[in-house]
């Protein structure tokens, strides 16, 4: 959710913050099958989570609920149960687990949402937190040959530049699309081009953004890459070129797209609604453009002959199960 402040862009960040951990520090320990990750494959950051859990191999000890793709004022809804319930939850919207946990919440009703089953309560929608903890905390239920997504040895420098992707890339383009007048605009398509700038030349030397396999700070990247000519180019006014038109981090998105895990979490269509149906003030026409084509996500990326390899001695995951997968008319670079 978003607000605006002296007709600048402001990402509220007062989230729910616990944790559910290992050793149940905080009074939510890890228990298989306790706890519904609540998602929107629109949503960037909800993406996020999509893409850790599969990786990691989470999904029989954390199920997934998967909200539509649009909302109004009030919440996320359940829309693409048959009867308009979460299975497991057994509500309508999102906002009633939230409300559960504290009546009358006064904030962002977001996802991803990790809802703890027993009590229906959001336990956190803390998005940055809660992929971290499915690789340090969830360890026990990795599958075999998981990726180890946040090394120890890594994480200064991760760190470092998650926190710069996440402030000049991933909100950048929001801070873009929603500013409210033009010297706002042109300080956030400046900070995002200068930063995409800088992550084509550090990417040109090496096959992942830190490290020589794929780690949270791929998946953090990704997300908004996958999104930038579908919705962001044009949605959004971050024009001054295509993903398509940037060579290495076209080749390197591609080369994410086409590791599992990746792409086959995508839903364009999902994408595409959400931005141009719910953002009113953006497209009032709530008209959704047919284009661009998707179909040059599949094309050959040529990334193999930079060191690295996806998952390093491990394995990639396994088909996604038929419940997860994403309509073949949703993402035509998988069929």
């Amino acid at each position: 959710m978003s607000t605006y402040v002296e007709q600048s862009y402001q990402r509220d960040t007062r989230y729910l913050s616990d944790r559910v951990t290992a050793d149940g520090r905080g009074g939510w320990p890890i228990e298989p099958g306790r706890y519904r990750l609540v998602v929107s494959r629109a949503c960037p950051w909800a993406s996020r989570a999509v893409i850790v859990r599969r990786l990691l191999g989470l999904e029989d000890a954390l199920s997934m609920g998967i909200c539509g793709p649009t909302h109004d004022e009030r919440s996320w809804t359940f829309d693409l149960d048959p009867d308009g319930r979460d299975p497991v939850l057994g509500i309508e919207r999102l906002k009633d687990a939230f409300e559960k946990r504290q009546p009358g919440y006064p904030r962002g009703i977001t996802v991803p949402a990790v809802v703890d089953v027993p009590s229906g309560q959001v336990v956190t929608n803390d998005f940055a937190q809660i992929t971290l903890d499915l690789s340090t905390e969830w360890t026990a239920y990795h599958r075999d040959g998981a990726p180890d997504l946040y090394p120890e040895r890594l994480r200064d420098e991760m760190d470092t530049v998650m926190e710069m992707v996440y402030r000049e890339v991933n909100n950048a383009v929001y801070q873009a699309g929603f500013a409210g007048e033009q010297r706002e605009y042109e300080r956030a398509y400046d900070t995002l081009f200068d930063r995409l700038d800088w992550l084509s030349d550090r990417l040109s030397r090496q096959r992942y953004l830190v490290g020589d396999t794929i780690t949270e700070a791929d998946v953090r990247l990704f997300t908004t890459l996958v999104r930038f000519d579908a919705v962001y180019h044009g949605h959004f006014k971050c024009n001054r070129h295509k993903l398509t038109e940037l060579p290495v981090l076209w080749a390197y998105a591609r080369d994410l797209f086409q590791t599992p895990g990746f792409g086959d979490t995508v839903d364009f269509d999902h994408i595409k609604r959400h931005y141009y149906v719910v953002h009113e003030d953006i497209n009032p026409t709530r008209v959704v453009p047919k284009g661009p084509d998707l179909t040059g996500w599949a094309s050959a990326h040529d990334r193999e002959t930079l060191r690295g390899r996806p998952f390093g001695a491990g394995t990639p995951p396994g088909p996604v199960s038929a419940a997860e997968r994403v309509p073949a008319a949703h993402n035509p670079a998988l069929v």
